[in-house]
């Protein structure tokens, strides 16, 4: 969201350092009425600790200290970074699929569409946003995921260069037809067009959902479409299709299905 922002005219810090971050129309003043240095906040903190003790403070459930980060960057003339980051934490240090991501977009609209970012209401929206981060689920998995991918890859580069196999490989190993991870090759992939995989093969394999399995609605639903079908489908084969995979074995298909 910050790269689509205007750019931001040059200021001068009192020590005459040229900063383009802070908001030309933010007090040049901090709280002691001294002239603002590059990258300081008004309560005479660098913005860049102040960042970094927001993300902290969310990362460790601190609401106070988080709100009050919030409320310093936005006050200061730095709540365009504030919102940036606020976006980056969603996805670095916030539990997946959380609603907090949309609330802190629609806090951010308010304070930069509708509101002045510095004033009283986008300071709240500021608080809020803040609060909202802090007290979703804190979890570093996305970051933790990239990292451990990341250097797997390197893991399985090295083996392949030294013609040797690799320690350590990826969950999905190296997705051959026949394998864990059989049920991927239906026709929308080469290889499963290759081996005459069509409709049948998708509808009894490759459409089965997680352990949870369709609602009674949809079940209805797949079993009269599978009944109507020009496939003339067993009944084996439309029960497997519904029954949900077993959230011990997601991968394993019967093969004594036809494909």
């Amino acid at each position: 969201m910050g790269e689509d922002r205007e750019p931001r005219q040059a200021t001068f810090g009192s020590d005459g350092e040229l900063d383009t971050d802070r908001d030309p129309e933010a007090d040049t003043d901090n709280d002691f009425g001294d002239p603002k240095a590059a990258n300081e906040t008004d309560g005479g903190y660098n913005r860049y600790a102040v960042s970094s003790l927001l993300q902290k403070a969310v990362r460790r459930s601190d609401e106070e200290v988080a709100a009050w980060a919030a409320w310093e960057l936005a006050r200061s003339g730095y709540a365009w970074n504030l919102w940036d980051r606020l976006n980056l934490y969603v996805v670095e240090d916030l539990q997946a699929g959380h609603e907090v991501a949309l609330t802190i977009q629609r806090y951010e609209e308010l304070a930069t569409e509708r509101w002045d970012e510095a004033g009283w209401k986008g300071r709240l929206c500021a608080i809020h946003a803040a609060l909202a981060a802090a007290r979703a689920p804190s979890t570093r998995e996305a970051s933790n995921a990239d990292e451990y991918f990341r250097k797997v890859a390197d893991v399985r580069a090295e083996a392949k260069e030294n013609n040797e196999d690799p320690t350590v490989n990826f969950p999905a190993g190296d997705l051959e037809p026949g394998e864990q991870y059989d049920a991927i090759f239906d026709g929308h992939t080469g290889e499963g067009s290759r081996l005459g995989r069509g409709k049948r093969f998708f509808k009894t394999r490759g459409a089965r959902v997680g352990p949870e399995g369709e609602d009674d609605q949809s079940a209805r639903w797949q079993r009269l479409s599978m009944v109507l079908d020009e496939i003339d489908f067993s009944e084996e084969e439309i029960s497997h299709a519904i029954e949900a995979v077993d959230a011990d074995d997601r991968w394993t298909e019967p093969d004594d299905l036809p494909e």
